[in-house]
């Protein structure tokens, strides 16, 4: 029979995976059912120097960064002008009057610049003008996004959380299983194919799993995600 530490260290062997994690790069375990970090083509894996695929909501709960949009894309997309005109061909646009409202999340993309403020907020274009005015007050899709852009991972690729939200009288909490919607929602329009002012796109989408443990342990409000991530390849056509 084994030794009581000898059964502990194989257990653990077995159900962790050692990576690097946050800003004081401390030694902690995933779960097994995650993959471990490994380099990537068109994106850096947030986790090789800390970083996560939750972003920082609050001190404790974080929501998943479920898209990536890789820097194979078309490298318009890749400037924030260009990315700005993707976003509104598959229908959203800025914040009501360029108002921001609720929580500037944060994100650590492992990109040696440590946890850094949303670069963009984009909620769902309802219609021309307004659009944006009419899901704060209804609730629908958004996303927030960041540019991976740091010292040590300059990739340029854009990870993106998108989840739908409630109508502003819930104070436009989450919908149930929203993360997973959201991100859906997102996915289809860009594989559909979009056009704006002239240029016309389309996303090729590979799925990943085994980067984010999927259901809801530390992600905001309790609602549970299924641990799947879009990666997007935005050609122009």
């Amino acid at each position: 029979m084994l030794p009581a530490v000898s059964l502990l260290a194989l257990l653990s062997a077995t159900l962790a995976i050692p990576v690097r994690s946050g800003d004081d790069q401390q030694i902690a375990f995933l779960p097994s059912n995650l993959d471990a970090p490994k380099p990537e083509v068109g994106w850096a894996d947030p986790r090789i120097l800390g970083g996560q695929f939750i972003d920082f909501t609050t001190p404790r709960y974080g929501e998943p960064l479920n898209v990536i949009i890789s820097n194979l894309s078309d490298p318009f997309i890749l400037t924030d002008e260009g990315f700005r005109w993707y976003y509104k061909s598959i229908g959203f646009s800025e914040e009501c009057l360029g108002l921001h409202y609720g929580h500037v999340h944060k994100a650590n993309l492992g990109d040696g610049f440590g946890r850094k403020s949303e670069h963009i907020l984009a909620r769902q274009h309802y219609f021309p003008g307004w659009g944006t005015c009419w899901e704060s007050l209804v609730g629908g899709n958004h996303f927030r996004a960041w540019k991976q852009n740091g010292t040590e991972a300059d990739t340029g690729a854009w990870f993106l959380g998108a989840s739908k939200e409630e109508d502003s009288t819930k104070n436009h909490m989450i919908v149930p299983d929203g993360y997973n919607i959201g991100r859906d929602l997102l996915v289809q329009s860009a594989i559909a194919g979009s056009k704006w002012k002239g240029i016309s796109w389309r996303a090729d989408l590979e799925w990943r799993e085994g980067l984010l443990e999927p259901g809801y342990k530390g992600i905001n409000h309790a609602i549970a995600q299924d641990g799947h991530i879009a990666i997007l390849t935005v050609r122009r056509v």
